[in-house]
């Protein structure tokens, strides 16, 4: 009894170790971009803790309104972008968001509850098209967005594009609708509801947690995205740039990199500190969300 006493002590100690040594590396590159966003002087980046702390790399992001340029100069300047960038960052987001969850939700509660022709090969050649990377399209939305909708170079085309094609990203939604009884819906058409008041006044405030789950995904796609937003954009529409093909262009190159380096960081802070209160905040819907549409397929 004592020699198993023992043996559990020294097996939870080893996985504790573990555990510590995964969080220590999962943590340390945030607490040090953190660090570096304060940093003065560009050869702090070589150092954890900056050798002097300063707030001008944030006020710089936002100089529309401080005033505050470069603290290094640079013959590449930047400034006064970065606020316009956000701006177009958090609109696409929002916007593509709101359409997308509307598409999931919808198609999802579809596929659920109704049964039709081709439902059952829909669901099968949607799973083998999802197999294929998304930018394998990229040609092709780039002509679209120029020839036909003649938005190439605004950062309103990304809404159409994330949009789009949100609803084949149906299956966790389904799996979770999949879990509400039925019955409910035979009860709301017996007292006279259309399959349209069921879907909005009843099924959808007895599914908030997937409801949380899906803006939460819809959200935060398009608001780190960067392959995608940089090839419809491209490099020449600075105006029209989202906030990662700013920072980006703002490590681009020895030169650039020595002049905004610090404001890199302070700029990731600025984009990563949003979702992540976000995600905090709705966390406890988020795992009810993903728990839920995993019970059924």
């Amino acid at each position: 009894m004592k020699s198993l006493k023992t043996g559990r002590i020294i097996s939870n100690t080893i996985i504790y170790i573990i555990l510590a040594l995964m969080s220590i590396v999962w943590l340390l590159p945030i607490v040090w971009i953190i660090l570096q966003s304060f940093g003065g002087s560009i050869g702090d980046k070589a150092r954890l803790i900056p050798s002097e702390f300063t707030f001008n790399n944030y006020l710089y992001l936002f100089s529309n309104f401080t005033g505050i340029t470069n603290p290094r100069g640079s013959n590449h300047s930047l400034d006064g972008y970065f606020f316009g960038w956000f701006c177009n960052t958090l609109i696409v987001a929002v916007l593509s968001c709101l359409i997308s969850t509307l598409f999931v939700l919808g198609t999802a509660y579809a596929l659920s509850r109704f049964r039709f022709k081709a439902r059952t090969i829909f669901m099968k050649v949607n799973l083998v098209i999802g197999m294929f990377p998304g930018f394998l399209s990229m040609i092709i939305m780039y002509w679209v967005m120029r020839d036909i909708f003649h938005l190439q170079g605004n950062y309103m085309s990304l809404v159409i594009i994330y949009s789009a094609g949100a609803g084949g990203g149906y299956y966790i939604a389904k799996g979770f609708f999949d879990t509400i009884s039925k019955n409910i819906d035979e009860a709301a058409m017996i007292d006279g509801a259309s399959k349209s008041q069921i879907f909005w006044q009843i099924i959808l405030p007895l599914a908030k947690p997937i409801i949380v789950y899906t803006v939460l995904t819809s959200f935060m796609g398009p608001w780190g995205d960067y392959v995608t937003s940089s090839y419809i954009i491209g490099l020449q529409n600075t105006e029209n740039w989202t906030v990662a093909i700013g920072l980006y262009q703002f490590t681009t190159g020895q030169d650039i990199a020595a002049s905004y380096y610090t404001q890199f960081a302070a700029g990731a802070v600025c984009v990563g500190l949003p979702i992540t209160l976000l995600f905090f905040a709705l966390q406890k819907y988020y795992v009810s969300g993903v728990t839920g549409g995993a019970v059924k397929g």
